[in-house]
């Protein structure tokens, strides 16, 4: 059983329409109480960096997530901000994170801003940099969609799981254990997404 985060910051009903569709029995919840049942947990995420780090204190999920997830070792995935807030620092907001990471959160330092327009938007590949359950079976060559203004910038090469590129090389995915995040959207990438999310289930 999979819970789905509410912390009142994501696309949480894209989300559940995901794992529905891959058959991967999940919940909504900002209740601790009733997400401590889960046996896997999602963190999703759009917004403000420094908002999501207040509400989540302020619904008593900041502890509870710490609990689950380095204690009890329970599986997580992060998406997009929800992956961001597993990072020590932002600079959006300069806020500190769940601090699981050995990372900080920066903003895009673009030079060709013609080119490249930020927030960056759109399809980009996420290139593995290691084995990873969470991407079995998906194409080198799939496509993601992103849509986000900074990016994680990680001081330890293995916690890296695939980078993207957008007018430099950046990492798009994380793992650490039995935690997971990607800064693109699953649940807005078709098949691969979908893939993504069995796989994560299957775990």
């Amino acid at each position: 059983m999979i819970g789905i985060v509410d912390y009142g910051m994501g696309n949480l009903r894209s989300v559940k329409r995901k794992l529905d569709r891959v058959n991967a029995p999940n919940f909504l919840s900002g209740n601790p109480d009733e997400l401590a049942k889960s046996d896997k947990l999602v963190l999703p995420g759009v917004g403000h960096f420094s908002s999501a780090v207040n509400e989540l204190k302020s619904r008593r999920l900041w502890d509870f997530l710490n609990e689950e997830v380095l204690i009890k070792k329970k599986p997580i995935l992060g998406i997009c901000l929800g992956m961001q807030l597993m990072a020590r620092h932002s600079e959006e907001g300069n806020a500190e994170g769940l601090n699981w990471f050995d990372a900080d959160i920066v903003r895009f330092q673009i030079k060709d801003t013609l080119k490249f327009k930020i927030p960056h938007m759109g399809w980009k590949n996420a290139i593995p940099a290691k084995e990873t359950l969470l991407l079995k079976d998906i194409a080198t060559n799939s496509m993601f969609y992103f849509v986000h203004s900074y990016h994680i910038v990680c001081r330890k090469e293995e916690d890296i799981l695939a980078t993207s590129e957008y007018e430099y090389a950046f990492t798009s995915a994380i793992q650490k254990g039995n935690i997971f995040g990607t800064q693109f959207h699953p649940e807005k990438s078709h098949d691969a997404g979908e893939r993504i999310y069995k796989n994560f289930a299957e775990l």
